[in-house]
C-alpha cells in the first residue's frame, strides 16, 4: 500500500503532466518543425557568449594594466625609500 503522501505526489505529478502537455499534441510523433518557424536558440546563445567573452577580455585588460601601474608605483616607492632625499635633487 502507498502512503497518502506518495499517492498525493503521484496525483500531483499526473496533474502537472496533463497541464503541460505540448501544444499541438495532435501532431504525429516525429514530425519536424521547419527551421524558419523555430527561434535560433544556438545563435542567441553564441551571441551572448561572445559578448560575455568580450566583457571578460576588457576586464582582464583593465586588471592587467591596473596591476602593472601598482607594481610600478611599489617599485618607485621602494627606490625612493632606499635613497636619501638629498640625492634626488
Amino acid at each position: 500500500m502507498m502512503s497518502s503522501g506518495a499517492s498525493r505526489a503521484m496525483m500531483l505529478l499526473l496533474a502537472v503532466q496533463l497541464c503541460f502537455r505540448p501544444m499541438g499534441a495532435e501532431q504525429e510523433a516525429g514530425t519536424v518543425i521547419p527551421a524558419e518557424s523555430r527561434p535560433c536558440v544556438d545563435c542567441h546563445a553564441f551571441e551572448f557568449m561572445q559578448r560575455a567573452l568580450q566583457d571578460l577580455k576588457k576586464t582582464a585588460f583593465n586588471l592587467d594594466s591596473r596591476t602593472e601601474s601598482l607594481v610600478l608605483r611599489a617599485e618607485q616607492r621602494a627606490l625612493c625609500d632606499c635613497m636619501p632625499g638629498t640625492t634626488l635633487r
